[in-house]
């Protein structure tokens, strides 16, 4: 195994590296033969075909099917789904309504479901994009205008009802209180959560501490949930970094990583006390060489030392994904630390 700066070298070098190549390595470092590939690729496809007919589809999957990911619609509800729970007021929700649905071609996807609700609501998308539209002028242009003041508390109510609808699919609560009581039926079945604030960046020094501050309420309200001694039978937390630190660049590194370190070896303890783990969650690809230096001093404080808690998301779509995930093997070999 490399040494721990030799990794960073590659870690680095990878940065844009050329895709062919890269595929070629990572299918040359799975060591599988066609055989494998063939039982595989049958594997998953009997797994997927077991979760479409295990039972009727939820709503959520429903718009998924119909709208998928890879369109900008589908990406335009996914955004709105998840944002109205979090708007606090109905103009920024009537301002986010408009942003993400006047400016999509929403009748491509019209009847393409087989179901009523969906069909019902691409429709409902469509006529609600046009009413947002402010691109016509004149006299349909004024007209559309007054509609749309007149409209938007009936289209609020509606776009946030099925939004709230699709969302709530994948967002527990908007409290750690909420979310904990609303996963009740799946923890007692015996699944566990690891909690996300779902909080953006921090902007200021205030947001920082603020953001600090929720994560170490969760944990503390996580506390009291905890099933016993091992990490494995309790509920997690992820902790977003750049929730932590207003200048989160490395412009400002030698001043930002003491700080920044600090707050999170304090949350990583609070963990540690209620018997939880703490996941770093992924930031964007330019900060994963900050994030790395961050993991690293907090890792080698004494403090948590036989603790297995610790965890660290690595997007393995990344073309440095391999990289990074030997670099954290090299460094947990070298502190004796387990990585989630």
């Amino acid at each position: 195994m490399p040494a721990l700066d030799a990794i960073r070298q590659q870690i680095r070098a990878n940065y844009l590296p050329d895709e062919d190549e890269a595929v070629k390595r990572l299918a040359e470092a799975t060591g599988l033969s066609g055989k494998d590939r063939k039982a595989i690729s049958a594997r998953a496809a009997d797994l997927v075909r077991a979760v479409r007919g295990s039972s009727d589809p939820r709503l959520m999957e429903v718009f998924l099917s119909a709208y998928g990911l890879s369109t900008k619609e589908g990406v335009a509800l996914m955004c709105l789904a998840e944002a109205l729970l979090r708007v606090p007021d109905t103009e920024t929700m009537d301002d986010l309504i408009a942003d993400k649905i006047a400016p999509h071609d929403w009748s491509a996807h019209s009847g393409g479901s087989s179901s009523i609700f969906v069909n019902a609501s691409t429709w409902a998308l469509m006529l609600t994009g046009r009413v947002l539209d402010e691109g016509e002028g004149g006299i349909e242009g004024t007209l559309r205008s007054m509609v749309r003041r007149l409209g938007e508390p009936v289209i609020r109510k509606a776009v946030a009802a099925a939004m709230r609808e699709m969302g709530e699919q994948f967002v527990l609560g908007r409290t750690i209180t909420e979310a904990v009581k609303r996963g009740r039926p799946m923890t007692q079945k015996g699944y566990l959560y690891s909690f996300d604030m779902l909080g953006e960046a921090a902007r200021t020094e205030a947001d920082a501490l603020r953001y600090h501050k929720a994560y170490a309420d969760a944990i503390s309200s996580l506390d009291s949930g905890s099933n016993g001694p091992d990490i494995r039978q309790n509920h997690g937390i992820s902790v977003k970094l750049s929730a932590l630190h207003p200048r989160y660049e490395v412009a400002q590194k030698d001043e930002m990583l003491p700080v920044m370190a600090e707050r999170l070896l304090s949350l990583a303890l609070a963990a540690r006390h209620s018997r939880m783990g703490l996941n770093i969650d992924a930031e964007e690809a330019d900060r994963l060489d900050l994030s790395l230096d961050v993991i690293e001093r907090v890792l080698a404080e004494p403090e948590l030392a036989g603790w297995n808690g610790f965890g660290v998301v690595v997007q393995a779509y990344g073309p440095r994904a391999a990289f990074a995930i030997d670099w954290l093997y090299a460094l947990a070999k070298k502190y004796d630390r387990n990585i989630m």
